[in-house]
């Protein structure tokens, strides 16, 4: 049995950028799918003989009219017993429209204002967005990091067990929007304030020190740790691939990244490999 991407997504959230990364990673990529010919590309691409194991296919332009087709496409690929994960790329709103007029092109689904296209088309995804298996949030990412992200989900897909994900983030530039579970740590005192830690990060030891010296944080790590313990064996039988924790702070510069990086190391000793992301560190 083949393995399958199925990669779909709002316009403009890099779905050309994310095929890209994935045909360099070994992948066979056939880009611009219509979602009812999913079936019959992969009776084509499981014949007897056929040297593409991991397949990634690429829903195309306006795909949101077709919700519709995908679903019960994907439905019988996995009734068939193969291996499908659906990706969906977004971003915010404003985003998208900034990316949009920067480029000039026309959104694929809509003759009026941009804005109005991408809230009618986020609308179509909505049912195929609750059915993906990860969501990637590609607003703070350029080319270069959209790329790197992809790789670290499936170029080496070969590890067993759900794959894991740790983001830090500020409340201030936004919620991340392909969050599983959101982790408020703004209740500890900001190293922000303390003007010798001011231009340092949570990757430098003197903030770590100062936010790991908090009883308050170690009562919060080892709530969280314990969380973690029951939720992580609950989603891998429930099939759950991919979780992605998302820990909050201000700017997300200080604390959400020291508490991240030690929620790794703690998740590193239950025998997991997360990925950790600081999407707000270089602001």
């Amino acid at each position: 049995m083949s393995d399958y991407l199925v990669i779909t997504g709002m316009s403009g959230a890099g779905r050309s950028t994310a095929a890209a990364a994935l045909e360099d990673a070994g992948w066979y990529v056939i880009d611009n799918m219509p979602p009812s010919l999913l079936t019959e590309v992969a009776d084509v691409v499981g014949r007897p003989g056929s040297m593409h194991e991991r397949v990634a296919l690429v829903i195309g332009r306006g795909g949101g009219a077709r919700v519709d087709e995908a679903l019960p496409a994907i439905a019988e690929l996995r009734a068939r017993g193969h291996r499908v994960r659906l990706v969906y790329l977004d971003a915010p709103t404003d985003v998208l429209v900034r990316r949009f007029e920067g480029t000039r092109r026309r959104h694929p689904i809509g003759e009026g204002k941009v804005g109005e296209a991408i809230v009618d088309e986020r609308r179509l995804l909505g049912p195929i967005r609750e059915q993906a298996d990860v969501v990637v949030d590609t607003g703070e990412l350029n080319v270069h990091e959209l790329r790197q992200r992809v790789n670290d989900l499936f170029s080496d897909d070969t590890e067993p067990g759900m794959r894991t994900t740790v983001v830090s983030f500020g409340y201030k530039h936004g919620l991340p929007l392909d969050a599983d579970l959101v982790l408020d740590c703004r209740f500890l005192p900001n190293p922000h304030w303390v003007e010798a830690l001011r231009p340092l990060s949570g990757l430098d030891e003197p903030v770590r020190a100062y936010v790991m010296g908090e009883k308050a944080t170690h009562a919060f790590l080892d709530r969280v740790d314990d969380l973690i313990g029951t939720l992580l064996p609950a989603f891998e039988d429930e099939g759950k691939s991919y979780l992605t924790i998302a820990l909050g702070c201000t700017g997300g510069r200080h604390r959400s990244v020291a508490l991240a990086e030690e929620l790794a190391r703690r998740l590193r000793a239950r025998g997991t490999h997360p990925v950790v992301i600081h999407r707000d560190l270089a602001r």
